[in-house]
């Protein structure tokens, strides 16, 4: 579904990615990690245009993504989370997700402001829509509650809804377990896992080894902007590059005091 070939990208002079290449198939939950610096969000940015790549060509289902606005990459079927919270302080929980699925309506602004009895049975239906997808993330009860009230990780979940909102096929989760407690993990893990069920892709990227190792089929891993290591989670962990390069001691010996 997903295919980054020969990737490579600068900021000035420096390069933060160079012949990257990564397929992702049309399902499954996949990972990609990398210590810090090693350019993953970068490749989030690239997926999703928000940034341009130096060099290399990434596809999605037949296109060719290459110069594509984000809003027509959302369009196309690749949504989102990012690494610092986004979400609508002021607005309520139902609301976050209505501005996600007004991204698919089709009405000008005589109809916005002479709504008849069609705008308003689509308003009706939209409202139905976000609470099926606030209830796959378990917030259906929140509903109305402001979104700058949410706990932490009720905020996290919250922004994967309205990323679901857009009714993608593949689904970018940047470090979507940090700041949880481990009782939060555990919840995300599991409306992860029906997620991946249901058919939809996923990316994740995550710190958190056992939250990622949990989840994922296969994982990519990045070192200084190149892939240093491809497999299953096992094969990961018993990668020498990868101990070295990431997991260290947390998965070999405890250091010495």
């Amino acid at each position: 579904m997903l295919a980054l070939s020969s990737i490579a990208k600068n900021f000035g002079g420096l390069q933060v990615l160079r012949g990257f290449n990564l397929s992702v198939p049309a399902r499954g939950i996949f990972g990609l990690i990398g210590p810090n610096g090693a350019g993953k969000t970068t490749v989030f940015n690239l997926i999703t245009g928000l940034l341009a790549p130096s060099a290399g060509t990434i596809e999605f289902a037949g296109y060719r993504l290459n110069g594509w606005a984000p809003h027509r990459i959302t369009r196309a079927g690749i949504a989102r989370t990012f690494q610092n919270i986004r979400v609508f302080k002021e607005m309520t929980v139902m609301e976050n997700v209505l501005v996600a699925l007004g991204e698919r309506r089709h009405y000008g602004a005589r109809q916005i402001f002479f709504p008849g009895r069609q705008i308003r049975m689509l308003e009706q239906r939209e409202r139905e829509q976000a609470r099926e997808v606030l209830a796959r993330v378990g917030l259906a009860a929140k509903s109305d509650s402001l979104a700058g009230q949410l706990s932490y990780g009720e905020q996290r979940r919250l922004e994967i809804a309205r990323a679901l909102a857009t009714e993608p096929k593949l689904l970018l989760l940047d470090e979507p377990a940090a700041g949880m407690n481990s009782a939060e993990k555990q919840q995300l893990m599991g409306e992860v896992v029906k997620l991946g069920e249901a058919g939809l892709g996923i990316m994740i990227i995550e710190h958190d080894m056992r939250f990622v190792m949990g989840l994922c089929e296969r994982i990519t891993v990045l070192n200084f902007g190149e892939v240093i290591a491809e497999g299953t989670p096992d094969e990961i962990r018993a990668n020498d590059a990868v101990v070295e390069a990431y997991l260290g001691q947390d998965e070999t010996e405890p250091a010495a005091s």
